[in-house]
């Protein structure tokens, strides 16, 4: 079944400039639409355009344009039926997938740290506490009280007093994005957030119907003038009345800027004014490596929802986030909820609260592995790619990089040939911007960041581009 239709001037816009690298016209164009479908912004499923009414928006022959829809089918990521148009597919697999699933693939696209070395001993205990549970029926929509009240405890500890009853628990934070969207968003309001921004939440702001309002965000890096970056939030949220604001204020993906307390309490104070409810992400806000300065909570600076999780500090494979709101909002979220979910696993709510007494602890683990991850990353760029700018990031856990003209796109298809799948720029903007940049992560181990960098390396040459040189190996041993 068809879920959507992407229009051709839709297409064209996130083709961008496709047009780059060598071969012929209509190989350029089906490997930047294989690009576009692998990495999700083509989702599977959708019906893309005829092939006429793309040839007349690129300005190219319909023989050309025939030529790609053919080739794309081959490969098996389009299927047409006479009459009825082609749709978007994967290979081998019903659902958008991110990457392949070879194993000699490195998979350098996700942001996430490895699971905490004590991890399993936790499992153990919550099992133990788990018997305490199994006399319900373990359907928890809202969260066991032992979490929310570490929750809430949590948010105390960081200068924001908390009670357990506002507090929701949540598949993630995705989860959490999801619910607030459909509580908050009728088909047709407006919807802020910036760009370039976590991809998934304004995906799931327009699955709810809204019209998105894009306000920019620069890289995180000296010479940034903040201010005119607060004056365009204010101004957007007072022009455009949104009914929400999804802001990213601590260590924001990907660009990794922080929002300074003061510009904080500025966009919070339009948002009060004109009833626009500010949810700020706050999945990475711990994660701080040297950044000068207390931030507590978004919220201790005026009125805003949080939205927090343990994917980005204990493991993205603990699946528990939660939302922290007003009671009545609590009270909307749980009636969004029940059509689409009964409730967050006990077990892993038990191994999160016990975790949660230890965040301390797990912060000062996180915060000397990206600190090392950092300085591998940044040493091993350098050296690899003196033309790429590399913001040196104080926390979080990616790097938003210059890579000096726009062809983010195709350095991302060139190292999937090369067993490397990387975050191509133009997958956190809308309409197909940011191609000058490319997400990398600092978190993983120094072997996978190693052969990730190797593998660009080798890619950036086969492009074409100016030369670059091998990381040594001695550079290797001696970066931390």
């Amino acid at each position: 079944m068809v879920d959507s239709t992407l229009h051709a001037r839709a297409l064209g816009n996130l083709l961008g400039d496709w047009r780059g690298g060598a071969g012929s016209a209509y190989q350029a164009l089906a490997e930047r639409i294989r690009l576009l479908i692998v990495d999700g912004r083509i989702a599977v499923d959708t019906r893309v355009p005829a092939e006429r009414d793309l040839a007349e928006r690129l300005g190219l022959s319909r023989t050309t344009v025939t030529a790609a829809y053919r080739h794309l089918r081959e490969q098996g990521l389009l299927h047409s039926v006479r009459g009825s148009g082609s749709v978007a597919r994967l290979p081998g697999a019903p659902a958008m997938l991110p990457a392949p699933l070879e194993t000699e693939y490195i998979d350098f696209s996700k942001a996430s740290p490895p699971a905490l070395p004590w991890l399993p001993d936790v499992a153990r205990l919550a099992a133990d506490d788990l018997a305490g549970y199994l006399a319900d029926p373990g359907y928890d929509p809202i969260g066991t009280p032992v979490l929310r009240a570490a929750i809430a405890d949590r948010y105390a500890a960081r200068g924001l007093p908390t009670s357990p009853d506002q507090i929701m628990v949540t598949i993630g934070a995705q989860h959490a994005i999801a619910l607030l969207s459909r509580a908050l968003v009728g088909r047709g309001d407006r919807a802020l957030i910036e760009v370039p921004t976590y991809p998934h939440a304004y995906e799931a702001f327009r699955a709810a119907g809204a019209r998105l309002v894009p306000v920019p965000v620069a890289p995180h890096g000296p010479g940034i003038d903040e201010r005119e970056e607060t004056a365009a939030l204010v101004q957007a949220i007072r022009h455009s009345n949104p009914v929400a604001a999804y802001l990213m204020p601590d260590f924001q993906n990907p660009t990794g800027r922080t929002m300074s307390r003061e510009s904080r309490a500025q966009v919070l104070d339009a948002a009060a004014r004109q009833g626009t409810v500010v949810i700020a992400d706050e999945t990475t806000a711990e994660l701080d490596i040297d950044r000068a300065g207390r931030f507590p909570p978004m919220a201790a600076d005026g009125r805003a929802v949080l939205i927090g999780s343990v994917g980005k500090t204990v493991w993205g494979g603990i699946r528990v986030g939660w939302i922290r709101a007003e009671r009545p909002l609590i009270r909307r979220l749980l009636a969004v909820r029940a059509p689409g979910d009964l409730g967050t696993p006990i077990l892993e709510q038990l191994m999160v609260a016990r975790l949660l007494g230890r965040m301390d602890e797990i912060l000062a683990l996180r915060r000397e592995q990206l600190r090392e991850g950092r300085g591998r990353l940044e040493a091993l760029l350098a050296r690899a790619f003196p033309s790429w700018e590399v913001p040196h990031i104080d926390g979080g856990i990616v790097t938003w990089v210059g890579l000096g003209s726009p062809v983010s796109s195709q350095l991302a298809l060139g190292a999937r040939r090369e067993g490397l799948i990387v975050a191509a720029g133009p997958r956190f903007g809308v309409d197909g911007a940011f191609e000058r940049f490319l997400r990398l992560p600092i978190c993983y181990p120094p072997e996978v960041t190693d052969a990730a960098v190797a593998a660009l390396a080798r890619t950036w040459r086969s492009l074409a581009h100016s030369p670059v040189a091998e990381p040594e190996p001695e550079l290797l041993a001696s970066v931390v």
